[in-house]
């Protein structure tokens, strides 16, 4: 490699070694010149080594990863939108993450083919507002599933207060599934809401195409706004394989609701 190439390659102006080599010449002759050169470029291929190394561990991390494989890969969408009040946001909140500490859930978990599942946590409101709070983690034993209860309990509201798209969350989430650095057995979108879709346009185009992906969209309906909203998430939002509606009369059921909803989804279809 020429000495012009070498560093560009690493972002260096040629001209400044020009530079400073010629003062070395002019101060101490060629042989101080000769001397500074294999000094700079030694500690460039320590550091190009270095580079290498590393890029070869993030490499490993990624391909191993890419390997893995999960019972079920699941998205969690909170609602946040203007109808869910801070007391609300809290009993989902405290809801979701007391059901990852119940020893039916882990045992549910670590009884599926591969023993583990994958979890995403999601806020999200209207059209323009959905965030990943938690990304993904892998739970397969009664440690990992606290650690989750432990993030999701601490996790802040992070969205401003907006209208209700089912919608997008929909879209939202898929992408993510789409995007998963693993193998999953199955997809599941798991949405909360109180109301009905009200922002993004009708939320029905958006499940089937979702849908025909191979992903199944589940719902928990909280009625305490909407008493017949369950009805609505199985016309316009539920899909795909084995999809069901949870129902939580309030916000006060949500607790039991959120763990019935889960433990039916990590058991998968052949179970009730």
């Amino acid at each position: 490699m020429s000495r012009a190439l070498w560093f560009s390659v690493w972002g260096i102006d040629d001209r400044v070694g020009q530079s400073e080599a010629s003062v070395v010449n002019e101060a101490d002759g060629r042989t101080g010149s000769r001397r500074l050169l294999r000094l700079a470029a030694a500690g460039l291929l320590v550091m190009a080594a270095f580079a290498a190394g590393s890029f070869l561990q993030r490499g490993d991390r990624a391909i191993a990863q890419s390997d893995l494989a999960v019972d079920l890969a699941i998205v969690l969408a909170i609602d946040c939108s203007y109808s869910v009040d801070r007391g609300e946001y809290d009993l989902q909140i405290a809801g979701l993450s007391q059901a990852f500490l119940h020893p039916e859930i882990v045992a549910a978990i670590q009884n599926g083919a591969h023993g583990r599942i994958a979890v995403s946590v999601v806020q999200w409101s209207d059209l323009s507002h959905q965030a990943v709070v938690i990304p993904w983690r892998i739970i397969s034993d009664a440690a990992s599933a606290a650690q989750l209860a432990n993030v999701i309990a601490a996790a802040p509201r992070s969205l401003a207060e907006g209208g209700t798209s089912i919608t997008a969350v929909m879209g939202f989430a898929a992408n993510m599934l789409r995007s998963i650095p693993f193998r999953a057995d199955r997809l599941v979108i798991d949405i909360a809401a109180d109301g009905r879709n009200n922002n993004g346009g009708d939320p029905r185009p958006m499940r089937d195409a979702v849908v025909a992906e191979g992903i199944t969209i589940n719902g928990l309906s909280i009625l305490n706004e909407v008493p017949t909203l369950d009805r609505y998430f199985q016309l316009y939002v539920t899909g795909g394989p084995a999809n069901f509606v949870e129902i939580a009369n309030d916000y006060r059921a949500y607790s039991l609701a959120i763990y019935r909803k889960l433990l039916r989804e990590i058991i998968g279809p052949q179970v009730s």
